[in-house]
């Protein structure tokens, strides 16, 4: 704990508030909210913690607080702060999982179509969907009860959805907007629960037609009947009531929390949702940061009902969410809630080993590295390396792994732009210049270790730049290959000496990862760039032929010998002007 921190510490005040806990850059790694900051903030610096809290304290260099009038007020800035933020510590709500939505566009002739993407566009969205098939099968089922529009505004004759009475053609014929109006009501009553009056409305008509002797009307109302009672029907049903409702428990565990949502949609059970962090609250105060969150994804409608477990701060989630909140005592809600929890608990149970595992090879491999070069644990590391074939397209690239994990969206390729030949000392040197000039202007996090793919003098040439031009003091490690062009030893500190590491240990396959990843990543980048080059046509750099003229030009001509055989009549005859025909002609002669 440094005197910075020691100071502050003495002048928190006993009131609710959020704090931002800051590393050595001055980012805000975490935000926390308490009841009382004094007693709070305090708990970090002082006792014993788990591994994963004492490495978040061993980051924070500063902290600022922000005193509220209430712990709900508290919890509503932290989520706010949170957002705005990103800090690493935090539970961030970046789910890859996507599920199928139906979407009701919001035009003047509205279309009915499967997303997996909820947008703030004004549309209709109904969903999740347990799986695209059951979603599929809604959408014919609708398509088939209500023609909503299938076909583009630039068709004016009626499309083959028309004929299958599927779609009233708005573009081909005139269509009162209104009845597209009147459809998309008529479908928002059927998914919310109105599909039993559809179905006694499609009865009546059945037996109607086949009083009047209309057999094949009659059957194919008989066979929506049929539809509707197979796609309606096809899941469990867990509450007779048709409201829409999720339902949360959560479990921790070794400083890890699961939670589990439920989602009821018309009285069944469609799907859930399961999300696994680690937390450095309490686990009831980060269970409402979770909910806070989770409502703020685009895709997470705000049902009817909230159903939470009853350790839960109920007035919070209540300020949170506009809607029904419920903490079930008996009955089948109750156990729902439970079932849930279990859920959650089953989860962190069986994926346990998995994470321990995980960090091992991720999180424990990047401590166990520090502590061999005697540096503090490199959080971020950078690794750089070059590729070229004999001088030709040289480029280099740099890959970043954040916690021993890759992060592919901070990667970066680079064209070397001063250096002609094979000379990968000036190559990394320009570089190295471009990228730590770049993180100094636009204050980019610096990273904890800067490795580089090759030996003395490249690492020699880094450590120049850092130093003398750029004023940045960064440790820089080299990788050098054996003969066999596999990872043999980690070169570090003045002298460049050997770094003694286990060849079978966690921290030697960290490395080995990051040096297959940049070569990888550069080697790409190198075939790229060449295959684009050698793909140049004869057809480049001719003055007044752009792409839109070289592509009629191939159309016409079909192939580039075509082309060439061709006068300046016949280049002037498939549309091209007088002077770019004869630019063509003379320039095609040449070559």
């Amino acid at each position: 704990m440094n005197e910075r921190i020691k100071n502050k510490l003495a002048l928190l005040p006993d009131q609710p508030g959020c704090y931002l806990m800051k590393d050595k850059n001055g980012t805000i790694i975490y935000v926390g909210k308490a009841k009382i900051l004094k007693n709070r903030v305090r708990s970090y610096f002082t006792g014993s913690h788990n591994t994963k809290t004492e490495r978040l304290v061993s980051e924070i260099v500063d902290f600022e607080y922000i005193v509220t009038e209430s712990n709900i007020e508290a919890l509503l800035l932290e989520i706010n702060l949170i957002k705005k933020n990103d800090p690493k510590y935090n539970i961030m709500l970046k789910d890859d999982k996507t599920y199928p939505f139906l979407k009701i566009t919001n035009e003047k002739y509205p279309r009915l179509m499967i997303t997996r993407k909820v947008l703030k566009d004004k549309a209709h969205y109904f969903g999740p969907y347990p799986d695209v098939n059951a979603a599929n099968e809604t959408k014919k089922l609708l398509d088939r009860l209500f023609p909503l529009r299938k076909c583009k505004p630039s068709q004016k004759t009626p499309c083959l959805y028309y004929h299958l009475g599927q779609c009233l053609c708005p573009y081909a014929f005139h269509v009162d907007p209104q009845v597209y109006k009147d459809m998309v009501e008529e479908i928002k009553r059927f998914l919310n629960g109105g599909h039993t009056e559809i179905q006694k409305q499609l009865e009546e008509k059945m037996k109607l037609a086949a009083a009047d002797m209309e057999f094949e009307k009659a059957a194919e109302y008989r066979d929506q009947i049929r539809a509707i009672e197979t796609v309606m029907t096809k899941q469990k049903m867990t509450n007779t009531d048709l409201v829409d409702r999720d339902i949360f428990g959560y479990a921790t565990d070794k400083g890890w929390m699961c939670v589990q949502v439920f989602f009821v949609r018309q009285g069944k059970l469609i799907e859930r949702d399961v999300s696994m962090f680690p937390f450095y609250n309490d686990a009831e105060e980060d269970f409402l940061t979770y909910i806070g969150q989770f409502y703020q994804e685009n895709e997470h409608f705000i049902p009817k009902e909230v159903l939470i477990p009853d350790n839960i701060d109920k007035p919070s989630v209540e300020a949170m969410l506009a809607t029904k909140i419920l903490q079930p005592q008996r009955g089948e809600k109750k156990k729902l809630v439970k079932l849930a929890g279990k859920n959650a608990q089953v989860a962190l149970n069986e994926k346990f080993d998995l994470i321990g595992r995980s960090e091992a090879r991720t999180i424990g491999a990047v401590e166990k590295l520090g502590d061999a070069m005697n540096i503090p644990a490199p959080i971020r590391i950078e690794a750089f390396d070059n590729s070229n074939i004999m001088g030709t397209d040289p480029v280099s690239a740099m890959v970043v792994f954040i916690d021993g994990k890759p992060a592919k969206k901070e990667y970066r390729k680079y064209k070397i732009k001063t250096v002609k030949g094979p000379d990968d000392y000036a190559s990394m040197r320009e570089v190295i210049y471009r990228r730590y000039s770049r993180v100094l202007k636009e204050g980019l996090p610096f990273p904890d270790l800067i490795v580089i793919d090759g030996g003395k003098g490249q690492v020699g040439v880094a450590k120049d730049v850092l130093a003398n031009q750029l004023g940045i003091d960064i440790p820089i490690a080299g990788l050098a290959k054996d003969d066999k062009h596999k990872t043999s030893e980690l070169l570090f500190g003045p002298e460049l000496n050997v770094v003694p590491l286990e060849r079978n240990s966690q921290e030697f396959f960290l490395l080995q990862r990051i040096q297959d990843e940049v070569h990888r990543f550069a080697i790409t980048f190198h075939r790229q760039l060449r295959s684009k080059n050698s793909f140049a046509s004869k057809l480049d750099n001719i003055d007044g032929l752009g792409p839109k003229r070289k592509k009629m030009l191939l159309k016409e001509f079909k192939s580039l010998k075509n082309i060439q055989a061709a006068t300046v009549d016949e280049l002037q005859e498939v549309g091209l002007p007088k002077q770019v025909a004869e630019n063509t002609f003379n320039q095609l002669q040449e070559k």
